[in-house]
């Protein structure tokens, strides 16, 4: 009886979340975000690892700046399987040179390089014995010169913006995806021992509790970074040690109401070990509100992150960090390149807005009392 009433609730609970026009619209962002997040390096225009090829002379240019560019194939032969490229980028080793003009001139050819303004790039000559063996002028100009069109302009290094932008997609659903994992599995155990079990345990893991929320988030995390040293996977275990207080205090008073329930009891009379009356018993009837509170972490995980890179103790460079890319241009606020710090704050603003709107969607869908 007691399954059949959870499918009924779960199936009310869904027909209430599809018709929140706001959770749903917010749900098929997210997935089309992890999508992206997935294929980054195969719809990114810089397809190079964390998308790190610079050219200077083509830097903080606007959006749809386009340019002439060269490509020198490398001599090296790339080992990378296709599954290594499309999951952790292309090892490339060609050279690109942004160009203005070029010719040809028997075994050479010469280029002038793009500069800014009004100055006049100097010419400079590369041999054709640069390029592969048995290709003509003709079949050199339509294969390793284009135009080249940056969608989002270029950073201050270069840098394409748009391709920075998709894997910083990646750090972000990582992020969130691995610190709500951790505070998921600390924040369930503790909360589910404490409240079911209660007495000296409740107290020492509620004081616990206690000392961890009163330290500030942002404090702890800087602490804990500083001690595991900077990297990326510091970053989501002290982002993920710093989470878990607040759903083992919402799992904790759920199990000391479901407790008293009478399937409880009537397990413990049936001789069931403590292990399994939380496990098939007790969790699952209390983890509606950890559903929201984990959409709630998702958000602020990446803010926290976002945080942490804009101070220089997140993701180190040259990955391709939401927050360092501000860190790296909001003095151009007042340069009259906004859009060098804009184009990052919207993504982060963006993705934090449809995980608190489903978490919001998700709050209402649950609420078994309207």
């Amino acid at each position: 009886m007691q399954q059949t009433t959870s499918n009924s609730l779960t199936k009310l609970a869904l027909q209430r979340f599809k018709k929140n026009f706001w959770g749903v619209l917010s749900f098929w962002f997210i997935f089309i975000c992890a999508l992206v997040a997935i294929l980054a390096y195969l719809l990114a225009p810089d397809s190079s690892k964390n998308a790190n090829q610079m050219h200077l002379s083509i830097h903080s240019k606007g959006p749809g700046f386009s340019v002439k560019m060269l490509t020198i194939p490398s001599d090296g032969v790339s080992d990378q399987s296709y599954f290594n490229k499309v999951f952790f980028g292309t090892k490339n080793m060609d050279t690109e040179i942004p160009i203005e003009s070029y010719s040809f001139h028997k075994d050479i050819i010469k280029v002038v390089p793009y500069t800014e303004g009004e100055l006049i790039g100097v010419s400079k000559t590369i041999e054709l014995r640069s390029f592969p063996k048995g290709f003509g002028k003709n079949e050199i100009a339509q294969k390793f010169i284009g135009d080249r069109t940056f969608v989002l302009g270029t950073d201050k290094y270069g840098r394409d913006m748009l391709s920075r932008m998709l894997i910083g997609i990646r750090i972000s659903f990582s992020i969130g995806f691995v610190a709500v994992l951790i505070s998921l599995i600390l924040g369930i155990s503790l909360g589910a021992i404490a409240g079911y079990f209660g007495g000296k345990v409740d107290v020492f893991i509620m004081w616990l509790i206690n000392v961890t929320w009163s330290i500030p988030t942002l404090l702890l995390v800087i602490a804990i970074t500083l001690a595991l040293g900077k990297g990326f996977w510091q970053v989501f275990i002290a982002v993920g040690l710093t989470m878990w207080v607040e759903v083992a205090r919402v799992v904790r008073g759920q199990v000391l109401s479901i407790k008293q329930m009478q399937y409880v009891t009537a397990a413990k009379a049936l001789g069931y070990n403590h292990v399994r009356i939380i496990m098939k018993h007790v969790l699952p009837n209390s983890l509606a509100p950890v559903i929201v509170i984990s959409a709630a972490n998702f958000a602020g995980a990446i803010l926290i992150e976002s945080g942490l890179s804009f101070l220089g103790i997140g993701a180190q460079p040259p990955m391709a960090s939401w927050g360092a890319m501000i860190k790296d241009h909001y003095s151009y606020i007042i340069l009259g390149k906004a859009y060098l710090a804009i184009i990052p704050g919207l993504g982060i603003m963006s993705l934090v807005m449809a995980f608190m709107l489903i978490g919001n969607a998700l709050r209402d869908a649950l609420d078994v009392k309207e």
